[in-house]
């Protein structure tokens, strides 16, 4: 069984990374102070993957709002992230991406993050880390469905609500929801509302 990195420093990671048509260094130490959803995708030129990455990208100004950013991983190389970045959208391609595309083509991200395949390509893996470094969420699963960034939205801003609040925050919460104060006489004020 595979050890959790919820509640753990985040793996450091530290590679060539595309931004913006250019070669960059992505690092993590890049995202200190901030809240940073970082995940992996299996391949460039496949078929759900433009879809999620196109699908973060077009949501950056919701991440920035909640003073987070976003970064991509896979095992291919920066030159194929370039190559998959100058094709249009409507062909399969990413177009103009707002975040990096770091490329793990040592794979050893991908093995630090515990998403590494046998196959050497890496599961759909997400990684909520806070502005100290920590994993608070992670999810991992299987290749062929993409995921919901208005979920990860809503569990970033939930993790932010009840770092501010110290209270908790109920299955199905969103912002502007109730949440919960987390002992057993104050918890009866939300568990009353439900009731109504």
């Amino acid at each position: 069984m595979s050890e959790t990195l919820v509640q753990k420093q985040a793996p450091d990671f530290s590679g060539p990374a595309v931004m913006d048509g250019n070669f960059v260094e992505a690092r993590l130490s890049d995202y200190k102070g901030k809240w940073l959803a970082f995940f992996f995708y299996p391949l460039d030129f496949t078929f759900v993957c433009p879809t999620e990455i196109t699908a973060f990208s077009d949501a950056i100004g919701q991440f920035r709002a909640l003073n987070a950013e976003v970064v991509a991983c896979s095992v291919d190389s920066k030159y194929s992230h370039l190559a998959w970045t100058q094709k249009p959208r409507q062909e399969g391609g990413l177009g103009k991406i707002e975040f990096p595309l770091l490329s793990d083509i040592t794979k050893k991200i991908a093995g630090d993050y515990g998403v590494l395949t046998a196959g050497g390509i890496a599961l759909r893996g997400l990684f909520l880390i806070n502005p100290k470094g920590n994993v608070v969420y992670s999810v991992v699963h299987d290749l062929n469905v993409g995921r919901s960034v208005d979920e990860v939205l809503r569990v970033l801003a939930a993790f932010q609500q009840a770092e501010r609040t110290g209270e908790v925050c109920p299955a199905n919460w969103k912002p502007g929801g109730q949440t919960m104060k987390p002992n057993p006489k104050e918890s009866k004020v939300y568990f009353a509302a439900l009731a109504k």
